[in-house]
C-alpha cells in the first residue's frame, strides 16, 4: 500500500469550503453531472463545527393514523423481510438535527436550507411481518468494536455513511482522521470509545474507470474486468463492505474488457456496438465480489463482511434534466407505486449477484454477504429529497425561471436513516448467529 494509503492516522487540518449559491445558474452540462452526484466533481463542505442556532422543527398534529406503538420488540423465529412493508406516522421523530451533526453535506441540510415543511421527518417504517427497532447507537458501535467498516462506491454511500455519523454521534464523537486533498471524496472517522473506524471510499463505478467531466469526454469509460485499486488495494484494512453503486451507469458510457471494447451506451458518434447498461452493471458487481473472495481467501480469522446496498430510486417530476422537481411532502402509500422498470430490473441483478457470490465462497469460511435491500422502501419516499433546498433558500429573491433540483440524494435527518436501522438489525443477526455456534 506504500507511502500513497490514505490510512495512516494522523489528524488533517481543512479549511470549510464555500458552495456557491449560484449553481442553477451553471451550463446545461454541469445540470446533467448533478443529477448522478450531484456536486460530485466540486469538493464537499466538511464544517465539523455549526453555529446555528436552529431548533428541531415541531412534530405534526396528532391523528388517527400518527400513533406510535409502545409494544415492545418482538422477536421473531425467522428472519425479517425488511424490505416489504409501507411507512407510519412516528411522532418521535429523527435521533438529530442539522445543528446536532457536523458531519451533513451543505446540500442535504434541508432544514437550515429553508425547506419549508416538516412532516418528511416523522415516518417511520414499518415491515409487513415484523417490527424495525428505533437505531440503538451504543448498540451499534459496540457491536463494531474495533472494527473497521469501509463505505465503498458513489454519493449515496457517502448519504448512508453521513447519516449513520450522525446517529452514532449523538452517544459518542468521531473524529475525522483522514481526509483526501483535494476532492474530499477519500474521508475516515475514528471512534476513540470503541476504537471503530468508518471510512469512505469514492468509486462510482467499484470498477477501474474515468468519470466524464466538463473538460474532458462526455461520457464515462469503464474497465469492467478490473477492479478500482483505490479501494480494493485496502481490502486487508477492512472488517465489513457496503457497497453502493448505480446511478452513473445512466450516462453515456464505453466498455472495455480485456483491454479492448465491447460497446458503448449513448455515444451515437462513436463507431461503437450499442448496448444498454444491464450487462454493464452486473459485470462491475460481478469483478467486484469475485475480486473481494480472491484476495481475501485463504488468510485465515481475515475475512470480511459485504453488504450490497440495492439501487435508491430517483423522484423527478418531468425531466431531471429540464427543470424537472419533487415536491410531493408525503410518502405513497405501498399499493400507489408498484416497483417496475428500471429500478426493479437493477435491483434484480444486484440480489441475484449477491446470491452468486455467497455461492462461490461458500466453502472457503470467512465471509459473509447479504444485501441491503432498501429499493422499495425508498421507491415510496418521495418528499425526502432536498428538492430545490440542495441550496440556501432558493426562493428568498423570488420564484427564478430555472432552480436546480436534487431529488436523489436525500435529506438529513430523512428517509435514509432506515436504512442504518436495517444494517443494525442485519449485525446483529450475525452477532447472534455466532453465538449459537
Amino acid at each position: 500500500m506504500g507511502g500513497t494509503n490514505p490510512f495512516k492516522d494522523k489528524l488533517v487540518s481543512f479549511t470549510k469550503r464555500i458552495v456557491p449559491s449560484t449553481l442553477y445558474a451553471l451550463l446545461p452540462i454541469v445540470l446533467l453531472c448533478t443529477y448522478f452526484d450531484l456536486l460530485s466533481l466540486t469538493p464537499h463542505s466538511t464544517t465539523t463545527t455549526y453555529h446555528l442556532s436552529l431548533s428541531p422543527p415541531p412534530p405534526p398534529p396528532p391523528s388517527s393514523s400518527s400513533s406510535f406503538s409502545t409494544e415492545k420488540n418482538k422477536t421473531y423465529q425467522n428472519p425479517c423481510d425488511y424490505s416489504n412493508g409501507d411507512w407510519v406516522r412516528d411522532t418521535r421523530g429523527p435521533l438529530y438535527n442539522v445543528t446536532s451533526c457536523g458531519t451533513i453535506k451543505e446540500s442535504e441540510k434541508c432544514v437550515s436550507n429553508g425547506r419549508p415543511d416538516s412532516g418528511y421527518l416523522y415516518w417511520r417504517w414499518q415491515p409487513s411481518e415484523c417490527n424495525l427497532p428505533r437505531f440503538e447507537p451504543l448498540t451499534f458501535l459496540q457491536l463494531v468494536q474495533n472494527k473497521h467498516i469501509a463505505f465503498v462506491g458513489d454519493s449515496l454511500a457517502r448519504n448512508q455513511l453521513e447519516s449513520l455519523l450522525c446517529m452514532l454521534s449523538t452517544v459518542s464523537s468521531p473524529n475525522l482522521v483522514y481526509q483526501s486533498a483535494n476532492d474530499n471524496k477519500f474521508r475516515r472517522w475514528h471512534f476513540p470509545s470503541h476504537n471503530a473506524n468508518f471510512s469512505l471510499y469514492w468509486s462510482p463505478f467499484l470498477v477501474q474507470g474515468v468519470e466524464r467531466s466538463n473538460e474532458g469526454p462526455y461520457y464515462n469509460t469503464m474497465y469492467l474486468d478490473h477492479v478500482n485499486e483505490r479501494w480494493a488495494r485496502d481490502l486487508d484494512w477492512f472488517d465489513m463492505v457496503v457497497v453502493s453503486f448505480g446511478h452513473w451507469f445512466l450516462l453515456p458510457s464505453v466498455y472495455y474488457e480485456n483491454g479492448s471494447v465491447i460497446g458503448s451506451l449513448n455515444c451515437h458518434d462513436l463507431n461503437h456496438t450499442k448496448m444498454d447498461f444491464y450487462v454493464p452493471l452486473r459485470k462491475v458487481l460481478r469483478t467486484t465480489l469475485s475480486s473481494i473472495i480472491e484476495r481475501k481467501r485463504g488468510k485465515g480469522n481475515n475475512g470480511v463482511d459485504v453488504i450490497v446496498k440495492t439501487f435508491s430510486p430517483a423522484h423527478f417530476e418531468g425531466d431531471w434534466n429540464k427543470a424537472g422537481t419533487c415536491s410531493k411532502t408525503k410518502p405513497y402509500k405501498k399499493e400507489e407505486k408498484e416497483l417496475e422498470g428500471m429500478d426493479a430490473e437493477i435491483r434484480k441483478i444486484e440480489i441475484e449477484e449477491v446470491e452468486n457470490a455467497k455461492a462461490k465462497a461458500s466453502e472457503l469460511g470467512g465471509f459473509r454477504f447479504e444485501v441491503l435491500d432498501v429499493t422499495k422502501l425508498a421507491l415510496l419516499r418521495p418528499d425526502g429529497h432536498p428538492g430545490p433546498y440542495m441550496n440556501p433558500f432558493p426562493f428568498a429573491k423570488g420564484v427564478p425561471e430555472r432552480v436546480q433540483n436534487d431529488c436523489v440524494h436525500w435529506c438529513l435527518p430523512g428517509p435514509i436513516d432506515t436504512w442504518n436501522e436495517i444494517f443494525l438489525e442485519m449485525i446483529k443477526k450475525w452477532e447472534e448467529q455466532e453465538k449459537g455456534d
